[in-house]
This record gives structure tokens, C-alpha cells and sequence, in this order.
């Protein structure tokens, strides 16, 4: 098994652009089943915003995306690909954009749903998930700190 990242648990950020307010969810998830339900509780959580774009990878699974309105390419790929950049797998995130009346451009929206996924996934922190093996080792007592080294 080689190892890989997962976040280290669950992470917000909120950032503003021209009134818009960008509302960052990311949670670690095991399955597309589990992504599908936190997109769906976020969702209702914050029905009345003009969008709630989302992006989720799941190790040896799918790799999804859904830019939810918003003009093609400027929201969920780039979510992704924060994550892709980081090396996250296991995770969903979830950025809502409450509209504040000015329009931003392809660029600023891209930026924008960016910075709020890249700030949810410093709030969640990253975690390394690798193979161990447990032993029981009987030493004297001199060699233990050698053996504990290694």
C-alpha cells in the first residue's frame, strides 16, 4: 500500500470578493456514497444561496465535480484541483457563493472558488495515511532505545 493524504478532519473558510460571500466546506469521506450525502446536507443547509459548487475524489473510486450554474469550468475544476494539487483523497468539498450583486468574470470566480477551497483545506489540515505493522519485540533493556529507534 503506498500512502497518500486525506484531510485530518473537517475544515471551513469564508472569504468575500465584491459582496459575494464564498462559504468553503471540506469533510474527509470513505465513500462517493458519503460525498453524495454531505453535498445534499449542505445543500439544504444553505438553500437560499445562488450556488453551492462542489468537488470530491475518492482513492481508487471516482472523481467528481459539479460547477451547479455557474459558467463551465470556473468553480468545480478548480475546487478539484486544489485538491489534486495537494494530493487529497478520501475528501468532499462543498463552496457556497451567496451573490452580492457584482459580477466577478470567469477569472474572479475562478479565483475566488479557489481560495475558499484552499482555505477549508489549511483550516482541515493534512494527514498522511500509511501501512503499519505492530510488533511485540522481547530485549533487554540495554538494547531498547536502539530497537525503539529503528
Amino acid at each position: 500500500m503506498d500512502e497518500y493524504y486525506i484531510p485530518s478532519g473537517p475544515g471551513e473558510s469564508e472569504y468575500e470578493e465584491k459582496r459575494s460571500r464564498f462559504l468553503g466546506h471540506l469533510r474527509p469521506v470513505e465513500t462517493e456514497e458519503e460525498a453524495r450525502l454531505f453535498i445534499t446536507e449542505m445543500k439544504k443547509k444553505y438553500h437560499d444561496a445562488r450556488h453551492n459548487c462542489w468537488c470530491y475524489r475518492i482513492r481508487g473510486g471516482a472523481v467528481r465535480y459539479s460547477d451547479d450554474a455557474e459558467p463551465q469550468g470556473t468553480a468545480g475544476l478548480p475546487m478539484l484541483e486544489i485538491l489534486q494539487r495537494e494530493g487529497i483523497e478520501n475528501a468532499v468539498c462543498v463552496v457556497t457563493r451567496y451573490f452580492g450583486g457584482v459580477l466577478l468574470g470567469t477569472g474572479g470566480l475562478l479565483r475566488a472558488y479557489q481560495k475558499a477551497a484552499k482555505g477549508a483545506v489549511e483550516d482541515a489540515g493534512i494527514s498522511v495515511v500509511r501501512a503499519w505493522t505492530k510488533m511485540s519485540i522481547v530485549c533487554d533493556y540495554s538494547d531498547y532505545e536502539k530497537i525503539r529507534s529503528e
